[in-house]
């Protein structure tokens, strides 16, 4: 996503020299919420984005790796040899993290690429008994189409709750009844002590049948092969990109899921593994290099996820928040959670409120104050308790 939308923003923000975009799959270039949820249950062949690159003169190389970065030559080197560049745009993404253990065990799945999807695809069709490991997005997500398609689902979490690293425990715990509800069995405080085909052996000692184990315990940036190159990286292995995208190298910018950003926003750098960020940061990456700065980069970040029969969507960043509004029941079907620090919006959780999400979403690009009584009246529209 972030690749390919920086090099359409290019066009469209007149750059006319020569864009090629490296990719290491093989497949035209695709979007990938849809490999959670159409594509894995067989109602969508592909993802493929809706772009001509013929006719804005895009240069594809597909099914190239990238293996390291020379900046004092303004070189990449591949599989195919160096290439030089003039500007080099990062946009490599996130890796899976992998479950100690199981790499190589049969059966065992991880859900990130079109290739992950078709090879689960015909787990779903035999309505196996399947395992999930980690109760995130990715695990909701999966668990929701796993049980959409007959199988038995049951997901293991080390955590006590569901989203433990995503949402607080006050918001995250309601969520839990989810699955149950839908026929799914969450166990928490579950930890994986080994997989062997055809099972999973809990610390504990218990044992749960698997005929397919699929893995949702996080991302890591896919910035391994920067080792070297003198790019600056944060602990997480992110590239430490500046306001305007750009890396600690001369005519390098970092893009999506692999690169950090400083919010001024929120007063502290950003690492944001979700789909909106790659179609935003392109924008000002695009601009940068053309010339024509459309100013730093600090958006309000936004997600959503379509779990349980439920549509979540989440705005902003909550970590700093002192005040926290419930809008509605979460024992309902639908429901909203308003973070304000000062008064003012930082960031808001909707379930089945897309106004809510709408109207919240701008209050905080606004930095606008509310009435915290009205605003957690779930009958009062957000933007009509703005102080």
């Amino acid at each position: 996503m972030a690749g390919v939308q920086t090099a359409v923003a290019l066009r469209e923000q007149g750059f006319t020299g020569p864009v090629t975009l490296i990719g290491a799959e093989p497949h035209q270039p695709y979007d990938r919420p849809p490999l959670s949820k159409a594509i894995l249950l067989g109602k969508a062949e592909d993802s493929a984005f809706d772009v001509d690159f013929e006719a804005l003169d895009i240069e594809l190389r597909l099914g190239l790796d990238v293996t390291g970065l020379r900046a004092a030559d303004h070189e990449i080197d591949t599989e195919a040899g160096p290439v030089p560049y003039d500007v080099l745009v990062v946009a490599t993404g996130a890796h899976p993290v992998t479950l100690p253990g199981a790499e190589g065990v049969p059966g065992v799945h991880l859900l990130r690429t079109l290739d992950d999807a078709v090879r689960l695809g015909p787990v779903l069709e035999r309505r196996h008994t399947v395992v999930v490991v980690g109760a995130g997005w990715i695990g909701a997500e999966f668990a929701t189409a796993a049980r959409e398609a007959g199988c038995a689902v049951t997901v293991v979490e080390a955590a006590d709750r569901p989203l433990a690293g995503a949402l607080p425990a006050e918001v995250a715990v309601p969520m839990a009844g989810w699955y149950g509800a839908n026929g799914a069995e969450l166990l928490t405080h579950a930890r994986v002590d080994t997989v062997e085909p055809g099972r999973v052996v809990l610390a504990d000692g218990r044992e749960l049948p698997a005929d397919a184990v699929v893995v949702g315990i996080g991302a890591r940036p896919a910035t391994g092969w920067l080792a070297g190159s003198g790019i600056a990286l944060d602990p997480s292995g992110a590239v430490t990109a500046d306001e305007r995208l750009r890396t600690s190298l001369p005519d390098v910018y970092a893009v999506g899921d692999c690169a950090s950003y400083p919010s001024a926003r929120y007063g502290r750098r950003l690492l944001v593994h979700h789909w909106d960020n790659a179609l935003q940061g392109p924008r000002t990456v695009a601009a940068t290099i053309t010339g024509a700065d459309s100013g730093p980069y600090d958006p309000v970040p936004y997600f959503w996820s379509e779990q349980f029969g439920r549509f979540v969507q989440y705005a902003g960043h909550h970590a700093d928040a002192d005040e926290l509004l419930w809008r509605g029941d979460p024992a309902d079907d639908t429901w909203s959670v308003l973070w304000l620090r000062a008064g003012v919006p930082v960031a808001l959780l909707a379930v089945g409120r897309p106004r809510d999400l709408a109207q919240g979403r701008k209050l905080i690009e606004t930095a606008t104050a509310v009435d915290p009584e009205r605003a957690a009246d779930p009958s009062v529209p957000l933007k009509a308790a703005v102080r």
